[in-house]
């Protein structure tokens, strides 16, 4: 890994680790228009009364840094508009956290679930867990996350950039 800027704010450099990809499907949260949420909300509240999974945090959205996909947006989303008119796509999330609860088990990877028995956020800072959430120990906002939009209308793909925490 290459040494840091010198004027880097530690706070922003995030620890050395691995990068383990892995591909998930995912769906619009908070983006999901209402004309489609009106056609599956019973079909959720009987999925979360079956499974206790909910929709915004188990089934649509995966949280943590990512490439693609949805934001996973803490307050309202805020979908920047290119110079062109056309609004920009999600192209990456940096996010404090890989999951923000214990209980986000569809995000956590089936091979580190064992690490999460006993997990509550009193548990002794040597738990598992809390690596498994914060490999890279970055803390942007109050465990929020910078969500980088690029418009691949543009040949010059211009990008921005929008902060969410809560």
């Amino acid at each position: 890994m290459p040494a840091p800027h010198p004027d880097a704010d530690t706070r922003y450099v995030p620890y050395p680790c691995g990068i383990d990809p892995e591909q998930v499907v995912e769906y619009p949260s908070y983006d999901l228009p209402e004309e489609v949420w009106s056609q599956i909300r019973d079909t959720i509240g009987r999925v979360e009364a079956d499974t206790g999974w909910q929709y915004d945090t188990d089934l649509a959205v995966a949280s943590g840094i990512k490439i693609g996909g949805y934001p996973g947006w803490t307050q309202s989303p805020d979908w920047p508009v290119c110079a062109c008119g056309i609004q920009m796509h999600h192209l990456l999330t940096v996010a404090s956290w890989e999951f923000s609860r214990g209980d986000e088990h569809r995000w956590i990877p089936i091979e580190d679930r064992h690490s999460m028995n006993g997990w509550n956020f009193d548990s002794p800072d040597d738990h598992p867990w809390r690596a498994l959430q914060n490999p890279t120990g970055l803390m942007l906002g109050d465990a929020g996350g910078i969500c980088v939009f690029v418009c691949t209308s543009c040949p010059d793909r211009p990008y921005d950039h929008r902060f969410d925490c809560s």
